[in-house]
């Protein structure tokens, strides 16, 4: 390497190195602020997490998605939960995709949604916050060997729980950090319908349809599933 070259190579690691170390001070002069981190006279998001209640979720999936939840909002604990309530419902479908001539698939792939509602523990409990998040994952299958895709199949189960419970976490600990107000459909206009090709025609001159949502989309739209409203 010649001494140019070799002082150009310093120059840029060095240049590299301020702008790294520069950062946190840009993106505080910007107003970032940590989502976890402790800061004087803002709500602790770790502290309030801890004082979620995570409703009990049907089904194995909602059970994995209940213990990450869990996990996450506990954090390093001890978990308090007496004034949150979180209520989840979490979806779980699979496609073929990769398919062969013989009508075999090489491969599947999962898609998982969950929409949650966090409200308050009281004797009238208010609706705090609500969201919705997704992941994608999936396998390769191996039918030579059953075992071996069922350990993939429940593997990739078991990390698309995790995803959700680390999303809705995400979600939770923002609201507490934020503050902000669940959407809301004003009642002083006309509600919209759209068309659904999913469901069920309920005569040959009646389309299904799907009203929209507190924001303006229809569930069909975003993947989302009705809550139930009941605490």
């Amino acid at each position: 390497m010649t001494p140019t070259r070799s002082f150009f190579s310093l120059c840029k690691a060095t240049l590299a190195a301020t702008a790294l170390m520069a950062a946190p001070l840009l993106l505080s002069g910007c107003g970032f602020r940590p989502l976890y981190g402790e800061e004087k006279g803002v709500v602790d998001t770790s502290d309030e997490l801890k004082d979620v209640y995570v409703a009990n979720i049907p089904s194995r999936f909602g059970q994995q998605t209940r213990l990450a939840l869990q996990s996450q909002m506990a954090s390093d604990g001890p978990e308090d939960p007496h004034k949150y309530k979180l209520v989840v419902q979490p979806s779980l479908s699979a496609e073929a995709i990769d398919i062969h001539g013989d009508n075999t698939s090489g491969r599947t792939r999962m898609l998982a949604s969950a929409t949650w509602r966090l409200v308050s523990i009281e004797a009238n409990p208010r609706l705090l916050a609500q969201g919705s998040t997704q992941a994608m994952d999936g396998y390769t299958s191996s039918y030579e060997q059953y075992f071996a895709q069922t350990l993939n199949m429940e593997s990739t189960e078991a990390r698309m729980a995790q995803a959700l419970g680390e999303q809705v976490t995400q979600q939770v600990a923002t609201w507490f950090k934020t503050h902000a107000s669940p959407a809301a459909a004003p009642n002083d206009r006309p509600k919209a319908f759209y068309p659904s090709p999913n469901g069920i025609p309920e005569s040959e001159k009646a389309a299904p349809t799907e009203q929209e949502g507190a924001d303006a989309i229809p569930d069909m739209a975003t993947g989302r599933a009705p809550i139930d409203t009941t605490f």
